[in-house]
């Protein structure tokens, strides 16, 4: 953290910390054991402004660059994981989109709600047959001759499904593959419209994820978002930010994971000594710290490019691919610093290790992080 910052993100990163320490971390144990994260948090998000950055003020956003979003993600990242994903996906995946793509009709109707947390929104793409291969989605949308569509179709394992009060949906308008889906903003109050509660995860236990279905749901061609035929653009677009917002996650988690690792070292004693006198235990403390300034820089990289409005997508896998598989081994050395109290939930580090796994999965799995980086470097494709 030893790069210059400027007087507003380093305010927006200590008013992060603070709400970090007081609203999050006294009750991510809590959370998880009870697979359930406080709703109300939603609304203390929003009061500080964390659910509108970037996102211009007369769309009632806080405005801010998205440095600045990296550093409040990672300090949400370092208090719980789940917290961090209702973030990134309401305002990250959905509110920048809109944002991006939307109307000026689309961008009054959300923005404002999203940003100030009283509304909700999550993303729908993946489906149980189509995670990684997203170009091609079974969920359909067929016109109408007065101009709406009905949507009929499911998908899986999406954040913020059991509260959201928007859908950016993804359905399949024309023929096979990418060029034939468009995006739409479903609201979730609307008949055919189901939603069923997901639990049980590995990790991230507190974040609401849920499966959605649709039965002939319709909306009116005013709910389109982008042209038609050209959703997967609108998707790879939301998600190319999002794996920065999935990295900056990820050196919150590395750094609570070493945060722990040292304060452990210095107390717990064996051999007559402090487990951190030992050579082999800073060997795993040192293999995290690098990891974990490594990984934020990587992050920090994608936010200047976007801020300067330059290309981005590449380092963002790049960021996003390192960064997830870091806070995995950072969360796995933690734990062995740990011995054995490391294996229970009475000490943090073994939620940072499942909430860690997951973020090689979603949002791009590391293999096709794998496969944008190849592709960008040989200018040849292995989709």
């Amino acid at each position: 953290m030893d790069l210059a910052l400027g007087e507003e993100q380093v305010a927006a990163q200590r008013l992060a910390a603070d709400f970090t320490d007081r609203e999050i971390v006294p009750f991510a144990t809590e959370w998880d054991r009870a697979e359930a994260v406080d709703r109300g948090i939603v609304a203390k998000l929003g009061s500080v402004g964390f659910l509108g950055l970037t996102v211009p003020e007369e769309y009632g956003g806080s405005g801010g660059d998205h440095l600045a979003y990296c550093l409040v993600l990672e300090e949400l990242g370092r208090g719980d994981s789940a917290v961090r994903g209702i973030v990134s996906v309401s305002l990250g995946l959905v509110g920048k989109t809109i944002a991006a793509f939307g109307t000026e009709e689309q961008k009054r109707r959300w923005l404002p709600g999203i940003c100030s947390g009283e509304l909700i929104a999550c993303f729908g793409l993946t489906e149980p047959g189509t995670g990684s291969d997203a170009g091609n989605l079974a969920t359909r949308a067929e016109r109408q001759s007065g101009g709406d569509w009905l949507i009929t179709g499911s998908k899986i394992f999406i954040t913020n499904g059991t509260w959201a009060d928007v859908a950016l949906v993804f359905a399949r308008t024309g023929g096979p593959g990418a060029k034939g889906v468009t995006a739409f903003l479903v609201p979730t109050d609307v008949p055919g419209f189901e939603r069923r509660p997901i639990h049980g995860k590995l990790g991230l236990r507190g974040q609401p994820t849920a499966e959605l279905s649709f039965d002939r749901v319709r909306v009116p061609d005013s709910a389109r978002l982008g042209e038609e035929g050209k959703g997967f653009r609108v998707a790879m677009t939301a998600l190319a930010k999002g794996r920065m917002s999935v990295a900056t996650g990820c050196v919150g988690i590395a750094r609570a994971s070493l945060e722990a690792a040292v304060a452990y070292a210095r107390e717990r004693e064996q051999f007559g000594k402090p487990i951190g006198e030992h050579q082999l235990v800073q060997q795993h403390i040192a293999d995290i710290r690098v990891e974990t300034d490594a990984a934020r820089l990587l992050t920090w990289r994608v936010a200047d490019l976007i801020d300067r409005g330059q290309p981005f997508a590449t380092e963002s896998s790049v960021a996003k691919l390192y960064a997830s598989e870091a806070a995995v081994r950072a969360a796995s050395k933690a734990l062995q610093v740990f011995g054995g109290y490391g294996y229970i939930d009475e000490y943090p580090v073994s939620k940072y290790l499942r909430d860690a796994r997951v973020m090689t999965l979603y949002e791009g799995t590391s293999e096709i992080q794998k496969l944008i980086i190849g592709r960008a470097e040989t200018g040849l494709s292995a989709f």
